[in-house]
């Protein structure tokens, strides 16, 4: 039987059984085995009333003597939704107490363990055919995969099965069908095993298939304004990186060179690219690359670098080149650590109940923070009304040409003050 087909029917099984069918704190909190964690954002959760435990030998050995699943749960400081699970599911007194009960509790950080991220991200897309973050995943004593999926709400919604109700039924399908459920279980992992052992042949790359590769990204590019997702959109900097290889082997091919130029270039004017401080977001909500989830990540923003200096090499476009050195002034000046290295990240909520407020103005604030010269050209470049209380992700919704010819100046004086007012 294939792997689908196991993963169909362990998820059916337990949706079978399981889906059928605001915080509040003691004056004097009280921390939990995370208090002490080298993780910042297991830190966070230290007040949490979850008897939280760190990945380890000490957590699953206590799960088997209790004989008890595990909730792991996957995050990351800079993740949205992350917070927004703790917020609302880990910090309610009555979802902890189910879990304190009948589970044996596991977070991780998945910046600092990339390695347990990616085996249970991979399981978990085999299962329900998507992954993310927060990674949530109810698992046997002994590690192995039951049930799981990304943001869950403490109450069923939107069709999604919430924690309350998840909770007590997927203790009661492992106390009283265990025999059955560990069956299931042991099916789908043999099966995924044989798979990946399979699925992995030492060998060349048959050149045949970057063809239909290729042939796929030009199906899925979105023409308006680039990339390969209709929204909301990440970018897919391994597919720009593909196009401007096959594109050096065959420069004649201008669709190819037309999907990078139109990607790179709706990004680099767009929300999701920070116009002020340099570096790119992680993903946008909306078609038009406008609306960010403003956290930083340091790997995607290294891929991205790659991606536009190889497009300036490959056309010559100033704008390729003006990103890539802005992208690279962010990485040194924010994610090198003092003392080698590098961040992994960079979050982008101030507070609990913030998502990203940093990044958006008010006309007001960019008049206050621009010298006098140079505010309307920048309000006019971001177009965004001079008063009002509206916030605004700032994006390059005007040409600089078409200001130029509005306000009678040279394009490369327009050009220059741009530049100006953005430092």
């Amino acid at each position: 039987m294939g792997t689908w087909k196991r993963a169909e029917r362990l998820l059916a099984f337990v949706l079978l059984l399981v889906v059928a069918g605001g915080p509040v704190f003691a004056a004097h909190q009280v921390s939990n085995r995370l208090a002490h964690s080298t993780s910042a954002y297991l830190r966070a959760a230290r007040y949490q009333p979850v008897h939280w435990y760190e990945w380890g030998a000490e957590a699953f050995q206590k799960a088997q003597e209790l004989d008890r699943p595990i909730l792991l749960d996957i995050g990351a400081i800079w993740c949205h939704w992350c917070h927004v699970m703790d917020r609302e599911t880990y910090e309610s007194p009555e979802i902890a107490r189910l879990i304190n009960q009948h589970f044996l509790p596991i977070k991780v950080d998945r910046d600092a363990r990339p390695d347990i991220d990616r085996r249970y991200q991979k399981v978990i897309v085999a299962l329900t055919g998507r992954g993310g973050w927060p990674l949530t995943l109810f698992l046997t004593p002994q590690g192995e995969v039951i049930f799981g999926g990304t943001y869950f709400p403490p109450q069923a919604r939107l069709g999604k099965p919430g924690m309350q109700e998840l909770l007590p039924k997927i203790a009661t399908l492992y106390r009283e069908r265990k025999a059955e459920l560990l069956q299931h279980v042991r099916e789908f992992h043999q099966t995924l095993s044989r798979y990946q052992q399979q699925s992995v042949v030492p060998g060349a790359l048959d050149p045949r298939l970057i063809t239909p590769v290729l042939e796929d990204m030009e199906q899925r590019f979105e023409p308006i304004h680039g990339g390969f997702d209709p929204g909301p959109k990440f970018p897919r900097t391994a597919a720009v990186e593909l196009a401007l290889l096959a594109y050096d082997r065959d420069p004649q091919n201008r669709v190819l060179l037309h999907m990078v130029t139109k990607t790179l270039q709706s990004m680099a004017r767009g929300g999701i690219f920070d116009q002020i401080g340099g570096g790119f977001h992680r993903y946008v909500t909306d078609a038009a690359w406008l609306v960010p989830h403003f956290e930083k990540l340091l790997n995607l923003n290294a891929e991205l670098l790659r991606n536009y200096l190889h497009a300036y090499q490959a056309t010559g476009e100033p704008l390729f080149k003006e990103v890539a050195l802005s992208t690279f002034r962010y990485v040194q000046e924010t994610l090198s650590r003092q003392g080698g290295g590098f961040y992994a990240s960079q979050d982008a909520d101030m507070h609990p109940q913030d998502d990203g407020r940093y990044y958006t103005w008010t006309g007001q604030e960019l008049l206050d923070a621009l010298p006098p010269e140079e505010a309307p050209l920048l309000l006019r470049y971001f177009d965004i009304p001079p008063t009002g209380q509206d916030r605004y992700v700032l994006a390059a919704r005007t040409q600089p040409r078409v200001i130029a010819q509005h306000l009678s100046l040279p394009l490369s004086e327009v050009q220059h003050r741009l530049v100006q007012g953005k430092s």
